[in-house]
């Protein structure tokens, strides 16, 4: 049996229930869903939020990226590595020798119209689970906690 977060402080008396774990497990929980369906066309979850990015923003600094995606610099970098190796996106000179812009290739805009029906899958699925209304909320707190920073 899973344990929710909430049950986790029933270990330690006086405990307030953590944020950070009962987010982080939820994060895992719906993340295993969407892997499954990504994997059907040879991607991860992180690696179909970059190409969604991409296709809707057009070309970007990895900094930029790296901003809209809520991650560091050196994880984006990383991140992308994969990406670029299966020629699914080009990093490419930017307007100065300091900067990088990452764009996605003809064969990226293939693969992420492709992957579009299984990330579709993957959001229908969750929906089912936890609820239409209850899924759009949820989204509208998560996007005021990613504004906090």
């Amino acid at each position: 049996m899973q344990r929710t977060p909430e049950s986790q402080t029933d270990e330690i008396p006086g405990a307030l229930p953590c944020n950070c774990l009962a987010i982080r497990q939820a994060a895992r929980q719906i993340t295993q869903i969407y892997e499954r369906h990504m994997g059907a066309v040879g991607l991860t979850a992180s690696q179909y939020s970059i190409l969604a990015k991409l296709s809707r923003l057009g070309a970007l600094s990895i900094n930029a990226l790296a901003a809209e995606m809520v991650m560091d610099r050196t994880t984006t970098g990383r991140a992308i590595q994969p990406l670029q190796r299966n020629k699914l996106v080009a990093v490419e000179a930017g307007s100065d020798a300091r900067t990088r812009l990452v764009r996605l290739t003809p064969a990226g805009a293939k693969r992420f119209k492709t992957a579009l029906a299984h990330w579709r899958a993957a959001q229908e699925e969750f929906e089912q689970a936890y609820g239409a209304d209850e899924s759009a909320v949820l989204r509208a707190a998560l996007a005021r906690v990613s504004a906090l920073a």
